[in-house]
């Protein structure tokens, strides 16, 4: 007996989210298809991997769950984490807030509409308004590219990192030199602290010495859901044409929200790829930060690299 390609459809979409499949294997097994084809059929069919999807889905019932009371560590369980720490970025990456903070609805920007709708069902909201994809990719690239390379940078010492190994590069003027790999990568997050703060109408952020990584990785994860939450709500608002005037510029300045997104993304590419030349002349192997292939690992079309993983079930 044949099913139609809804039918079938919701076939996969059950496999995805069944609570026993742990990983695109399971799915795959669970809905009696190759691994290959079931990543494909999702991908073409709901324009998002499954990977993708289901961990999507997963934070939604999460946020959810904390709604109604749940633990942080009772929603990081059920969602597939191994800890609450890597739930809580992921979180905070997805939301913009930690888990601590409730959610004003528990639904993320989705390409198909496609959510989680309590108690265990899924929702589909055909007319959803969701940020552009190209806007979406772009920013979410910059920010996992961002903590792909400060992991890289963790395995070097720290007088690699610190170690001048462009002496007089300078990307922006008033940010001058950034010579190491250490201040590149914290003018990546100081940047994003800068715009929040104009944006959001708080002090400029104090900076000093390229601090130690792992203090410089939990600011560009505070950074970047700040970061990523801000741009979603300009995009819902349909606020791109609006002025921001910087009250921290001296004397302040006025600037399009369009041209401060395009400023940010443009030099943070820049950065990115500084820092990749600097790690290769210490020796280390770093991926090109090609978009396609990172978006490729997201929708789970091909295996993620073993230093991308997020320390989730999937």
């Amino acid at each position: 007996m044949t099913t139609n390609g809804r039918d079938r459809l919701r076939e996969l979409l059950d496999a995805v989210l069944d609570e026993s499949h742990r990983s695109l294997d399971d799915m795959a097994g669970g809905a009696h298809t190759s691994r290959f084809h079931f990543a494909r059929s999702i991908s073409r069919a709901a324009g998002e991997g499954p990977v993708a999807m289901r961990r999507r889905v997963m934070l939604e019932r999460a946020a959810w769950q904390l709604r109604d009371g749940a633990s942080v560590a009772e929603a990081a369980w059920t969602a597939g984490y191994d800890s609450a720490e890597g739930f809580s970025r992921a979180f905070a990456r997805a939301f913009g807030h930690p888990p601590s903070a409730p959610a004003a609805s528990h639904w993320l920007p989705s390409p198909n509409g496609i959510h989680f709708h309590p108690p265990t069902s899924l929702w589909v909201h055909a007319e959803e308004g969701v940020m552009n994809p190209l806007t979406e990719q772009l920013v979410r690239h910059d920010i996992d590219d961002t903590s792909y390379l400060l992991d890289a940078a963790a395995h070097l010492d720290d007088g690699e990192v610190s170690r001048p190994l462009l002496p007089g590069n300078t990307v922006l003027e008033w940010d001058g030199e950034e010579p190491s790999i250490a201040s590149v990568l914290e003018s990546l997050v100081h940047s994003k602290e800068v715009w929040l703060a104009a944006l959001e109408g708080l002090d400029l952020p104090e900076r000093g010495d390229p601090p130690a990584l792992g203090e410089l990785r939990a600011r560009h994860e505070r950074a970047a859901a700040r970061w990523l939450a801000a741009v979603r709500d300009i995009d819902r608002r349909g606020a791109w044409d609006d002025r921001l005037v910087d009250a921290l510029c001296d004397p302040p300045e006025s600037f399009v929200i369009s041209a401060v997104v395009a400023h940010v993304l443009t030099f943070s590419a820049h950065r990115r790829q500084l820092v990749r030349f600097m790690l290769r002349s210490c020796g280390s192997r770093v991926d090109d930060g090609d978009p396609i292939m990172w978006l490729r690992r997201l929708r789970g079309e091909i295996d993620p690299e073993p230093e991308e993983h997020e320390g989730a079930a999937l």
